[in-house]
């Protein structure tokens, strides 16, 4: 089950809530996350965004306070229809392109026709991953940690590129649609959201 990403602005509250409706629960600090269990049996893990381990105190306020994005990160989002880069500043955007590409659909035609379709396909997704490539290198050059999401082959195929190499990918992954100046602030977002994984009993 994927995780719920939380802003840590709601962290507090989202703890307050899962206490009171299960009728109390204890937190604990292990293995670089906050663990809550309940009464009831139910339990939650939540982990600070960036992969950034959590070794303070047990408490919903401490860990919300370390909910800190780094000085300096980016977002990556790919997808066949278009890509959304980013470079940020902590919570600040500093640099973004948002672009979109066509590339054909799949087509019933059967035989050579299909075959040329398929080829076709095939070169505008790579001029598309070319052109992502060639963004997210002049905007994220010195950032050493990103966020990405949209479809995990063509990330993959714009991360291949040997200038982007430097590059530490951190969770969660991002489920998004074809990327659109909305739909990258949302990731923005998401990016630098607490990340918990809840069992309810």
């Amino acid at each position: 089950m994927p995780a719920v990403l939380v802003p840590a602005a709601r962290w507090e509250r989202w703890v307050d809530n899962f206490t009171a409706g299960h009728g109390g629960a204890t937190l604990s600090v292990a293995d670089g996350a906050l663990h809550g269990r309940a009464v009831d049996g139910s339990h939650f893990t939540a982990r600070l965004p960036f992969d950034a381990p959590y070794t303070g105190d047990p408490d919903a306020v401490a860990f919300a306070a370390a909910a800190v994005a780094p000085d300096e990160w980016g977002v990556l989002l790919v997808r066949k229809g278009g890509f959304a880069v980013a470079r940020m500043r902590g919570s600040d955007l500093v640099e973004h392109k948002v672009g979109q590409r066509h590339v054909q659909g799949r087509t019933k035609a059967g035989g050579q026709s299909q075959q040329r379709f398929a080829r076709r396909r095939d070169n505008q997704a790579r001029q598309a991953y070319e052109a992502a490539a060639e963004h997210a290198a002049r905007i994220l050059g010195g950032v050493r940690l990103v966020s990405t999401g949209g479809d995990h082959a063509a990330v993959d195929a714009v991360l291949a590129d040997p200038r982007l190499g430097g590059l530490t990918v951190v969770e969660p992954w991002l489920a998004v649609p074809d990327p659109r100046r909305a739909v990258l602030d949302r990731a923005i977002a998401d990016t630098q959201a607490v990340a918990v994984n809840v069992v309810n009993t």
